[in-house]
């Protein structure tokens, strides 16, 4: 099943959340709503409501409060990317300026708090003491993640095992709270939960470390952020840290102080290096393993056209190219 073909699946729950998301993002104060139309408008992929409202329907759910669980997770997510386009200075999202670019980090920031806050208000409305417990453990959770990628920042010394902690808790945890969701709302027992809950947290493993190898690999145009990002903030993604790992000592010396210094002025170097030590590769292999192993945690679910297009949307999060 192609990503159109799950879309098109999706797509009457998908406009239910799309109208919630405009409806609850209202406020009397203009720059808010002004900054906040802006980004939630700005495209993106909406996987992360797209894999709730999948896992509630591919778990029987019948009602409705799973439009609302879509977007308190959407909600979550771009009150991070708000706040971590602040973080990380950046200046692109999605082939567009980032709103602190255009309006400046302050309202960014609070604008990203508003965002939150809502999301809390919207979690009061969904009646489930289980729904606010899972989301408000996972917004902590991906504050430390924060806290933890800037610790690791200009640090060459990052291993493997940091840098897959940062993904658990920055970017892995809302995929999984949001696969979570979708069988607590259909009162499933808990191993299914658990189960729901590791398709989210493998999937959003294997999309991020694609994504830290579509910094070195992308497009810039098709990325919708510049090429190199990660390397200028002086992050330790995984690709470099397995080329320092592979390289001799010159070479290594490099790119940990490319990590230290950040920038891009040794690009061509460091892309020759990661080349050289089949760093991608191992990266690719990686977020294959993690597919494989979120595609094995439906199996406890009967066969239905939308436990396909969860299968489908695994392989989409290694197989895409922005």
């Amino acid at each position: 099943m192609d990503f159109n073909a799950i879309r098109q699946l999706a797509d009457a729950d998908m406009q239910a959340v799309n109208a919630l998301i405009q409806r609850r993002l209202h406020s009397e104060v203009v720059l808010i709503n002004q900054l906040s139309h802006y980004i939630i408008g700005s495209g993106g992929k909406r996987l992360r409501p797209l894999l709730a409202l999948l896992v509630a329907r591919a778990c029987g759910y019948q009602g409705e409060k799973h439009v609302d669980v879509a977007a308190i997770v959407e909600f979550i997510h771009t009150a991070t990317l708000l706040h971590d386009d602040v973080v990380d200075e950046s200046d692109m999202r999605r082939g567009k300026e980032t709103a602190n670019n255009v309006w400046g980090n302050q309202a960014a920031v609070l604008v990203g708090d508003f965002l939150y806050s809502r999301s809390f208000e919207m979690m009061v409305d969904v009646g489930s003491m289980r729904v606010m417990e899972i989301l408000s453990t996972t917004t902590n959770t991906i504050a430390e993640g924060e806290v933890l990628q800037l610790l690791n920042c200009h640090d060459p010394d990052t291993s493997e095992q940091r840098y897959m902690e940062v993904i658990h808790s920055k970017t892995a945890k809302l995929f999984e709270a949001a696969c979570q969701l979708g069988a607590v709302l259909s009162g499933l027992d808990a191993d299914k939960e658990q189960a729901m809950a590791r398709f989210g947290m493998h999937l959003g493993t294997a999309f991020q470390l694609v994504d830290d190898v579509l910094d070195y690999t992308a497009d810039a145009e098709e990325m919708g952020k510049n090429v190199g990002d990660d390397l200028a903030e002086g992050k330790p993604t995984l690709p470099l840290i397995i080329a320092i790992q592979r390289s001799d000592a010159a070479t290594a010396a490099l790119l940990r102080q490319a990590i230290e210094q950040g920038g891009l002025e040794q690009i061509d170097a460091i892309m020759q290096a990661i080349a050289n030590t089949q760093a991608i590769d191992y990266t690719l292999e990686r977020a294959k393993g993690e597919t494989e192993a979120a595609i094995a945690s439906l199996q406890c679910l009967p066969d239905s056209d939308y436990r396909q297009a969860l299968e489908s949307l695994a392989w989409f999060a290694i197989n895409r190219n922005h």
